[in-house]
């Protein structure tokens, strides 16, 4: 069976984290340049950085495929490790139906066609049988595919960050002024809901830990895959709004898709061909983001469900693998189920995905300190710095940023009477209902 490398790693790590500055139009238009900047440089330290050293320490101990499953319930035991699971599905089934769906809307820009009537949808399940055929062929091709992906989608945000520098010393505003009616309008919003889009945007640095024992040397590779995905991550979101900021195109022009605007405004005086390539390439960027996220998130998730078969929380089929190690029973089931859940009645629902998978970062923080305190003496390649009380503090800022958004979006609602954080409240409970379902089951 053949392994992930560092590299491979990493770029699969920032995809099940980030699609590069696609979805971040929102953040700049509600918070404005200044404001956007401050959370997308502050969040990570907060959130993203105890995150990634947590998995750090916790993959390169316990180096299994299940990863934060395996982790909770050593340290807590096996109802808060279904717990744990359950909420990471649950919230799947939210996060996962986004990624076609994105994909199809971008594509949809290059080719209006695919998305009249019924074709979107056909679209979208094309994408999901594309990314089971793709993980079937194990994790190292995954990876692999996740690297040249993340060098395609990049390369058209380096000619807007070039194109940036250069118009930012001769232009106070690159290109016509009547191309800046291409980009819609809007007020600045409220900055608590453009801190739910920047937590989001750096949301998901455990799920890389399902597939360790697919990595070729996890004790030494975890650490330093989620420091340089930190890095790089951070780095994408930064660089292109501090550059385009630095143009004058105005923080009210930016909404969702702007990004394909802001190429035709900086690339403007270097003639329309130029420009409209560049714009092209920011589209099919965008329409990658979806499949190559959608494709690496398919890779982790899989890996649970399998895992909980393999200690009778599950379905024994579940476990079955290919001899390249591809647990192809999981990732068939958890693909139909994302399958179901597409639909243009599905909108992405960001706080129910906070919340579910908020709730069990909460959980792997917890299950970090409590195995510091219970077995240390595990062996730990990586070592979260300052001792026992340092396993303790690290998980303090990512928890009070979870409750802080929760509490913030508690006034959202899906329906008049059904508020978010009640439906996700539900959704959670329902994970004690479904364990004692599986030990009746077992009994």
């Amino acid at each position: 069976m053949r392994r992930l490398r560092l590299l491979p790693l990493v770029a699969a790590t920032y995809f099940m984290v980030s699609g590069g500055p696609y979805g971040l139009e929102d953040v700049v238009g509600q918070a404005g340049y200044t404001r956007a900047l401050l959370l997308l440089c502050v969040v990570p330290l907060l959130w993203s950085l105890p995150t990634a050293l947590m998995v750090g320490e916790l993959a390169s101990a316990l180096p299994e495929d299940g990863g934060f499953y395996i982790w909770v319930s050593r340290a807590l035991g096996r109802f808060w490790g279904f717990q744990e699971a359950w909420l990471s599905l649950a919230a799947s089934i939210f996060d996962m139906a986004i990624y076609p769906a994105l994909a199809v809307a971008y594509l949809g820009q290059l080719y209006p066609a695919l998305t009249v009537g019924h074709r979107g949808l056909v679209c979208s399940l094309l994408i999901v049988a594309v990314c089971v055929a793709w993980n079937l062929r194990g994790a190292y091709s995954v990876g692999q595919g996740s690297l040249w992906m993340l060098a395609l989608l990049l390369t058209p945000f380096l000619g807007i960050v070039g194109l940036g520098f250069w118009s930012s010393g001769l232009l106070h505003l690159a290109g016509d002024p009547a191309q800046h009616a291409t980009m819609a309008r809007t007020p600045h919003g409220s900055l608590v809901t453009a801190l739910l889009f920047v937590v989001w945007n750096y949301m998901g640095w455990d799920n890389a830990s399902t597939i360790a024992a697919e990595v070729e040397n996890p004790q030494r590779d975890y650490i330093r895959s989620m420091l340089a995905a930190v890095l790089l991550v951070t780095a994408s979101y930064v660089l292109p709004i501090a550059v385009v900021a630095l143009t004058g195109i105005p923080a009210s022009m930016f909404v969702t898709g702007s990004w394909v605007a802001a190429a035709r405004i900086l690339a403007a005086h270097l003639g329309p061909r130029f420009a409209s390539w560049l714009a092209f390439a920011v589209v099919a960027g965008g329409a990658l983001t979806g499949i190559a996220m959608f494709n690496a998130l398919m890779l982790s998730y899989a890996r649970v469900p399998a895992a909980m078969a393999s200690d009778g929380l599950l379905p024994k089929p579940l476990e079955r693998r290919m001899a390249n190690g591809v647990p192809w029973v999981a990732v068939l089931v958890c693909a139909a189920a994302w399958a179901l859940a597409l639909g243009p009645s599905l909108t992405p629902l960001l706080e129910l995905d906070i919340l579910l998978y908020g709730l069990s970062l909460v959980l792997e923080f917890v299950a970090l300190a409590v195995l510091r305190w219970r077995e240390p003496s595990l062996a730990r390649p990586f070592r979260v710095p300052g001792g026992r009380w340092g396993a303790v503090t690290i998980g303090i800022a990512p928890t009070v940023l979870v409750f802080f958004t929760i509490f913030a979006a508690s006034a959202d609602r899906i329906t008049p009477r059904l508020p978010a954080i009640l439906f996700g409240t539900i959704l959670a409970a329902a994970g004690p209902l479904f364990y004692l379902c599986t030990l009746h089951r077992k009994r």
